[in-house]
């Protein structure tokens, strides 16, 4: 199906092109609706991507936090490992203030008892500076064209910029770590979460049921659910594939932020939003400008784990710079 289709609202159209340029997803709704100011904010939810490839596609700021920094009770489960809520807005002064308002521990959520962050993100943001920042350029992206000229303008800007390579690893794994986690999750999810009329309890009973009404409910299929219920992995093979994909995620980005002694790397909207998922690594996405053809293009900033305040640090100064949002044709 295509991004930001529903069953029951319809499909989901990006105002920089509608029915031209996708929407991104999965939280196509979120940023279409920040972006034609029908929100003056809104949140997203990300497994891997989910806030970064529709910010990125619809022209706005969208963040995807560590994992522990915001609760996620009540949000209908991927992976219990990866998924996250996080801010999208309209410009990095007002992800800040949202985040601000969302940070927290949450008694039901265990993952935000490990929880660090007693930043106030908006304390010094408009002393933000790109001078002497350490940021690492992908070379295998330097042939785009925006991206180029956005590394140009910071390094005008007074930033350090030192050419990356990404070292090779493998996320072999990383379908059956969503599998394994949602056939737990989402049980859970409809145990505690769910309307009490609501009977339904386990994946196999919403196959059920949308068979019923396949046309409607499903009408594409149900390929990755009846992938979640025929997975036979054991909680021993799930544990080490876990455990293997998230050291592969931190050696992705953390062996040349440490060898080179990085602020942030720098990638295109959602390029590389599966290391950054399985390592837990925060993401900015802000816009840098538009395709030949209209379609926006976002740079991503990528630190280590809880350095939020330092991302939406860098992120605000790019964006100063680059002054690249704008609203879309018919909807000013």
């Amino acid at each position: 199906m295509s991004f930001g289709l529903c069953a029951i609202g319809g499909q989901t159209l990006n105002p920089y092109g509608r029915r031209k340029f996708e929407t991104g997803g999965s939280s196509s709704g979120s940023g279409v609706s920040v972006a034609v100011n029908f929100a003056v904010a809104a949140v997203g939810t990300e497994t891997a991507g989910s806030i970064l490839s529709p910010a990125s596609k619809n022209n706005v700021v969208g963040l995807k936090p560590t994992i522990g920094l915001l609760s996620r009770s009540g949000i209908v489960p991927i992976s219990s490992t990866l998924d996250t809520p996080g801010p999208m807005t309209k410009n990095v002064i007002d992800t800040a203030i949202l985040l601000d308002a969302m940070t927290g521990k949450d008694k039901e959520d265990t993952a935000t008892l490990i929880n660090i962050s007693k930043a106030n993100y908006l304390i010094g943001i408009d002393e933000a500076s790109l001078k002497d920042k350490r940021l690492g350029v992908i070379k295998d992206l330097l042939d785009d064209p925006l991206y180029k000229k956005s590394i140009q303008r910071m390094e005008e800007s007074g930033a350090e910029i030192i050419e990356i390579s990404l070292p090779e690893t493998s996320l072999d794994g990383f379908t059956t770590l969503l599998n394994i986690d949602m056939k737990n999750d989402l049980p859970n999810y409809l145990k505690y979460y769910a309307d009490k009329n609501i009977i339904i309890s386990s994946i196999e009973g919403i196959i059920n049921f949308n068979k019923q009404d396949s046309l409607k409910r499903a009408p594409y299929g149900q390929q990755l659910f009846e992938g979640i219920v025929n997975d036979s992995t054991t909680p021993k093979e799930f544990e080490s594939i876990k455990q293997n994909l998230i050291q592969n995620g931190i050696t992705f980005f953390k062996s040349p932020m440490e060898e080179y002694n990085l602020d942030a790397v720098l990638s295109i909207n959602n390029y590389h939003e599966a290391y950054a998922a399985v390592a837990k690594y925060p993401c900015l996405t802000v816009p840098m400008g538009f395709e030949e053809n209209g379609e926006p293009k976002s740079l991503t900033f990528v630190a280590k784990p809880f350095q939020e305040k330092k991302l939406i640090q860098l992120g605000y100064a790019f964006e100063q710079i680059i002054k690249a949002r704008k609203l879309p044709d018919g909807y000013k």
